[in-house]
């Protein structure tokens, strides 16, 4: 990952922590300038299994060390992108608990999100090592603080699962601010819907597209207008050359209120039974036969869309899928092996957020060894 971050730039800045921190913590810090100061070690961990997704949160606690002239110690227990299990301890944080007890809301802010959607980042990569994502959470978060750590994540969560699995992983982002953690100056993406609906037809709009970046390839959307293979087909024709070397691809993003052009339960099931015969019979829950044959973008929609195209000679143009690619529906898509050459997802921020919560606990007080009844299991093992 190139990291263009400047150490301790993170908000928030140490002359407002006070502000945004647990009140409890405040007042906990004004007890110990009044009785003395000790030094103390928090365990942080977290009560699901994550990928180890630290560095926002020990740089911002490095930038705060540096600013209240003392130090931290950070042991990491993991090294980045590794697993972790439910309860191990992710990170020991040793120092003055007069300047550590303030922080403690703010950093486990940037650790348990982050870990999460690192987690599912990775397994959407696992489980289809030959399929391109592009990160397109940023309008899903809740602030650009959010934007970043999701960023992070998935960059993470991708290196990973590149590492383990020889994935393609996350190619990319949907934005510039974040593009560096994917090794990137800038956002990937050609055009959203609104232009579509600007230029008054699929073929005008992928025109003015060419004609304003001629020197870059394209990913046309093709489901505004609800004709998805007859604008996709139109496309190719309009610009032949592009596809036929592979620059010129069609994103699908076909909404849960209706089927892709040319589809219908019954049509969706009989693209299925050419393509993989036995897939149907093998899922038992709605959700999962949703993405097998419903309405959105479905696998039998997939198959049916490349089918389209390959027939009319166009099997270079690439096939890129959105629309609520998240962990559960890439696992069906991988089970069939739906021709999907890049999924656009914001889909691995996590669904439950209760999961995210990172826990800190204090394991010792000037070196000796004390924590709560019940989470013994945190204490640093000789």
């Amino acid at each position: 990952m190139n990291d263009k971050r400047v150490p301790g730039e993170g908000w928030p800045h140490t002359d407002e922590i006070a502000r945004w921190t647990d009140r409890y913590f405040v007042k906990t810090k004004e007890t110990v300038q009044r009785f003395g100061d000790r030094r103390v070690t928090y365990a942080v961990f977290m009560r699901r299994p994550v990928i180890f997704t630290p560095r926002l949160m020990v740089e911002w606690l490095d930038g705060v060390a540096e600013a209240r002239e003392t130090a931290f110690e950070i042991q990491q227990n993991f090294a980045e992108g590794d697993w972790v299990g439910a309860g191990e301890p992710l990170v020991y944080v040793t120092g003055s608990f007069y300047h550590l007890v303030d922080l403690e809301t703010l950093y486990l802010q940037k650790l348990g999100a982050a870990c999460v959607a690192a987690y599912n980042a990775f397994t959407m990569c696992v489980d289809l090592p030959g399929v391109a994502f592009l990160a397109m959470d940023a309008r899903h978060c809740a602030g650009t603080e959010m934007e970043e750590l999701m960023a992070y994540a998935a960059a993470v969560g991708s290196q990973a699962a590149k590492a383990q699995a020889g994935a393609k992983g996350f190619i990319g982002n949907a934005n510039d601010a974040t593009a560096h953690y994917f090794g990137r100056d800038a956002g990937l993406g050609t055009m959203p819907h609104a232009l579509v609906g600007y230029a008054g037809s699929t073929i005008r709009a992928a025109e003015m597209y060419a004609e304003t970046f001629p020197d870059q390839g394209m990913i046309v959307l093709v489901d505004y207008f609800g004709r998805e293979v007859t604008d996709a087909l139109g496309v190719c024709r309009r610009f032949p050359d592009m596809a036929a070397d592979g620059r010129l691809g069609v994103r699908v993003d076909t909404h849960g209120g209706r089927f892709v052009e040319g589809l219908g339960p019954a049509e969706s099931y009989a693209v299925l039974e050419r393509h993989v015969p036995l897939a149907v019979r093998r899922y038992r829950s709605e959700t999962e036969l949703r993405y097998l044959t419903g309405t959105g973008v479905s696998a039998a929609a997939i198959f049916h869309m490349r089918d389209r195209l390959d027939e009319a000679g166009f099997d270079r143009v690439e096939i890129v899928a959105s629309s609520g690619f998240n962990v559960e529906k890439c696992k069906v898509m991988a089970d069939v092996g739906a021709p999907i050459d890049v999924i656009g997802t914001g889909s691995y921020l996590p669904d439950t957020w209760a999961e995210t919560y990172a826990t800190a606990d204090i394991v010792a007080y000037d070196g000796v060894p004390s924590v709560k009844a019940g989470r013994e299991f945190l204490l640093r093992r000789k």
